[in-house]
């Protein structure tokens, strides 16, 4: 009998006041019975979270689909790459919303809301790209002197 799962592989770690443990199970076994372009695994991340006393359990689970093959990603590997793009995702929008004070825009409507997201981003990027790394000491700079903003874009 094949197993679909494999043995899974679990991390756990300690910090923040908290104890997290991620569990990962992959599989090549389903592909051929998904329709999806490139598939060469699937995989399942399971988290579970409670303080450093035990308490205030929180469980989530989430799948995913890679074009890495198992010998290019092991499940230690694709949960390491998953951790990976959760922190670039998570440094981002936390960035964009201490920085910009973003969940309280009240640009809401139409197309508005995704352009300024736009514009955060360029300010952000151009500021990275200019060697900068406090984004909100940064804003408050160029804000202070708008020509210093320009100068950034060549103007």
């Amino acid at each position: 009998m094949r197993t679909i799962f494999p043995p899974p592989h679990t991390e756990q770690d300690k910090g923040h006041g908290r104890i997290e443990t991620r569990t990962i199970r992959t599989s090549t076994l389903l592909n051929e019975h998904l329709d999806f372009p490139h598939i060469a695994q699937v995989f399942r991340i399971e988290r579970t979270t409670t303080d450093l006393k035990g308490n205030n359990k929180s469980h989530d689970v989430a799948y995913g689909i890679t074009s890495l093959t198992a010998a290019d990603a092991d499940p230690q590997r694709l949960l390491r790459l998953a951790r990976g793009h959760w922190h670039i995702e998570n440094s981002l929008f936390w960035v964009r919303d201490v920085t910009f004070d973003e969940d309280r825009s009240q640009i809401r409507t139409g197309s508005a809301p995704q352009a300024f997201a736009a514009l955060r981003n360029l300010a952000l990027s151009l500021f990275r790209l200019s060697g900068f790394t406090n984004m909100a000491a940064t804003l408050r700079r160029h804000a202070w002197k708008p020509e210093r903003a320009l100068a950034l874009v060549g103007l």
